[in-house]
């Protein structure tokens, strides 16, 4: 093999703290050669985004940093800011994890690019560097190079503005290209274009990538090779086939196991791995994820093991002194969740909780400062209509934009614009305020997306969980409730006067669930609750929900764009674009049996954790990004982006298409889609 092009030695990075030193990375090694990409995959401080901050030179003055970091030879610690930068997007570029903040917004996106190119090249001409920003524009797959070039970041939506990150970092034709969470928030369907164009970066510049993810059907897609981080530490490295059908090291093994899969029932829960990682300041010698290992013995406690080869393979290694262990399997227990009391309770037999009919939501679009005038309208939500019976979970999916929020805010709300919305058999524009309302908004609590956003940071635990029984008039012992709710949702009863701040994220969450739990609502309304957590903090929670759904029997309303989740903990889904159900039904017969091209779109565009299978499926890919609700289709929404659309030769189908709205219609006993045309069968590929 061919010298490469980045060569990592025992590199270490430490910060200054007020707690004492910080050993952010701890001895990290890996070789990154032209024309492949390395993954570096681990929870949330497991040292990632410091080992690449370290390749670039990026870190502040006060950092630590010893060992090596060759690139094709040169060594990189040690060189002057100056130096790194004739080196920095011209030799080695970084792709950040937000791609707003990597965009100066008082500068045109052209005027961003042609300063990447020129700032390497003084000879090169305004024109020459104009023109070269429009070739690379069109190589991302910009629509109108020429004409977007003088627009700004925030004209463009998020998956755009990732295209033109990506773009800059090309510009020059590096030899590495580091990627830093690149896809993390953007919905699946962008995510798919934008894993499509990084391969296409990677070919167009000959490129080694170095990937920082912790999404492993990311890792599955696009990694030739694996390095998985704890603790600033490799535990285990290898291919990204070897890594992950001998999977040895129990964290490995740990992050796959907690992960959804879209591609399979969720038979069993999910198995998370419990505590979390250990803060990094003054570690003893031991195994650092001894306290969360769950066949650790005295003998990890001596000493922190080394990599290893596993089974005399030089090429795969791994942090365990257990390997023996480990290849037997079954390394976690799965948790046991009891079934509900009603499972076997036919669906129409069941009580209906919550019943939405024709809702609707419009925003006014005006112009003008001092007199306003309306120039359009923005249909957020779209004659909606659903119900959840007692004990089951509803899930709307779809990309941002498409109003699943607000159609959650609409029922939450409980004054809906348009159309009626019924919670346990009362319709809510009935209710006048007072305390009948305070009575029925006790059956209906939320939990929101972000946990540390949600929980005021000035009021410990117990406040935050009395608030609302205080609120609703709770004639019990408040107290006795709090520490009722504690164990509920498994939280130690002791830290019942500790800050939010002093919890981990999975805690946090555990805390807004309580909350919600307070007022024994018949109703809880998820919203993405789990996109902000690590993937083992997630499965945690979602074994929560579960087992809380059939202690309590709880109906859930769900939001998540993360179609794998959903699978897990839905019952029924309903796909939603532009305002509008397109798939609506039960949640395996869609996942098994999709009809509309839409649901199709976005089942392919979620990478499997399996490199096999992941590179061998067809995947749909969509062009172009989600219109804009002030200026819908006139006919079917999904005209614009849609495959089957795009494959049809009939001019009088087209003008179907074009002209007609389809109707959302019913295909089987609950499995209903609009879409004209939807018994086609869409097997190619969409570039």
């Amino acid at each position: 093999m061919s010298a490469p092009l980045l060569s990592v030695r025992d590199l270490a990075v430490s910060f200054p703290s007020e707690a004492g030193i910080v050993d952010a990375v701890r001895g990290v090694s890996f070789d990154l050669h032209a024309g492949k990409t390395l993954a570096i995959v681990g929870e949330s401080g497991s040292g990632k985004s410091v080992t690449s901050l370290a390749v670039m030179g990026l870190h502040p003055k006060t950092a630590r940093i010893t060992g090596s970091i060759q690139y094709e030879g040169r060594e990189l610690l040690g060189l002057s800011d100056q130096q790194m930068s004739r080196l920095r997007g011209q030799d080695i570029s970084m792709i950040f994890q937000d791609p707003l903040s990597s965009l100066t917004p008082v500068f045109t996106i052209g005027d961003q690019i042609i300063e990447a190119l020129q700032v390497h090249d003084k000879h090169l001409s305004q024109k020459a560097a104009a023109a070269r920003a429009v070739d690379l524009l069109r190589i991302v797959g910009i629509p109108r190079p020429e004409e977007r070039l003088r627009s700004f970041p925030h004209e463009f939506s998020g998956g755009m503005r990732q295209r033109v990150v990506i773009a800059i970092a090309m510009a020059n034709n590096p030899r590495v290209i580091i990627a830093d969470e690149p896809t993390t928030a953007l919905d699946v369907t962008i995510q798919a274009q934008i894993l499509d164009v990084l391969d296409r970066a990677q070919e167009e510049t000959g490129a080694g990538v170095l990937l920082i993810t912790h999404d492993m059907g990311v890792v599955a897609h696009s990694a030739d090779d694996v390095l998985v981080m704890y603790a600033g530490k490799p535990v285990e490295k290898g291919s990204v086939d070897e890594v992950f059908e001998n999977t040895r090291m129990p964290y490995s093994i740990g992050l796959l196991a907690a992960i959804p899969r879209v591609d399979q029932t969720a038979d069993e829960p999910l198995t998370p791995i419990p505590g979390n990682p250990p803060i990094l300041i003054g570690l003893p010698d031991e195994c650092p994820f001894v306290a969360r290992c769950p066949i650790a013995t005295e003998a990890c406690r001596t000493s922190e093991p080394p990599l290893i080869p596993v089974d005399g393979d030089l090429e795969h290694m791994a942090a365990c002194i257990r390997l023996d262990r480990t290849a037997e399997g079954h390394v976690y227990p799965t948790p046991e969740i009891p079934p509900s009391p009603i499972a076997d309770v036919p669906r129409e037999q069941r009580e209906t909780i919550l019943k939405v009919t024709d809702l609707g939501r419009e925003f006014p679009l005006t112009r003008g400062a001092l007199v306003k005038r309306r120039i359009g309208t923005v249909h957020a939500v779209d004659g909606v209509s659903f119900d959840i019976r007692e004990g089951e979970t509803l899930a709307i999916v779809g990309e941002s934009g498409s109003g699943k929020s607000t159609t959650l805010l609409e029922i939450m709300d409980m004054k809906p614009q348009s159309g009626s919305v019924e919670l346990t058999g009362v319709d809510v524009s009935t209710i006048k305020g007072g305390r009948a309302e305070r009575k029925l908004r006790r059956n209906a609590q939320i939990v929101f997306q972000d946990p540390m956003g949600a929980l005021d940071p000035r009021m410990t635990v117990g406040d935050i969980l009395a608030e609302p029984l205080r609120s609703m008039g709770y004639d019990g012992d408040i107290s006795a409730r709090v520490t009722e709710l504690m164990d509920l949702v498994g939280l130690n009863r002791a830290h019942v006067e500790r800050f939010a701040s002093a919890f981990s994220g999975g805690q946090r969450q555990r805390i807004g669930i309580a909350r919600a739990l307070a007022t024994n609502p018949r109703l809880v309304v998820l919203d993405e609750p789990v996109s902000a957590l690590d993937v083992s903090i997630q499965a945690g929670v979602i074994n929560l929900l579960e087992e809380l759904k059939a202690k309590l029997k709880l109906s859930y309303l769900f939001v998540a764009h993360d179609l794998s989740v959903v699978r897990h903990i839905a019952d029924r889904v309903g796909v939603m674009y532009l305002g509008k159900f397109v798939e609506f039904g039960d949640t395996e017969e869609i996942f098994d049996n999709p009809t509309h091209p839409y649901t199709k779109a976005l089942l392919s565009a979620i990478p499997i954790p399996d490199p096999k299978i992941e590179r061998t499926r067809d995947r749909i890919v969509l062009t172009g990004d989600l219109p804009s609700p002030a200026s819908r289709p006139q006919g079917c929404p999904f005209v614009t982006r849609c495959p089957l659309y795009q494959t049809l030769t009939s001019e009088e189908d087209r003008r179907r298409c074009e002209t007609v709205p389809p109707a959302l219609i019913t295909h089987g006993r609950d499995h209903a889609d609009a879409c004209h045309f939807s018994s086609g069968v869409l097997t190619r590929e969409v570039a």
